[in-house]
């Protein structure tokens, strides 16, 4: 069960990386790691398809992920978007029971500012 959970999320923050800094790698690195991380093909399965080794597609997708995890060392974005949803998730629960003049207001905004998340 502990696997399970600590698989799940190695696969969140890896997608997370992936939405942020993406678009910063090749169009040849974006395919293979998109295959192996967002569609869970299997290095075989990559390897086969697109005429390279196994070990290749391996290398390829360690490159990437030190790629992604470079960029977001240098740069927060990923630990920034996490804890603004959290302190935005943190107002919605204070609201929770809340009957000011404007407690309707302030739950409309704090879902705005998810959305545009």
């Amino acid at each position: 069960m502990i696997t399970q959970v600590i698989k799940m999320n190695e696969i969140l923050e890896e997608a997370l990386l992936y939405d942020f800094y993406g678009e910063l790698l090749t169009e040849h690195q974006k395919s293979i790691y998109e295959q192996y991380v967002l569609e869970d093909y299997s290095l075989s399965e990559i390897a086969a398809e697109e005429g390279i080794s196994r070990q290749g597609v391996h290398d390829l997708v360690k490159r990437c992920q030190k790629i992604l995890t470079g960029y977001e060392e240098k740069l927060h974005l990923v630990d920034k978007f996490l804890a603004i949803r959290k302190n935005v998730h943190q107002i919605e629960e204070l609201l929770q029971g809340y009957e000011g003049k404007n407690a309707d207001e302030i739950l409309s905004i704090t879902q705005k500012i998810l959305e545009e998340l």
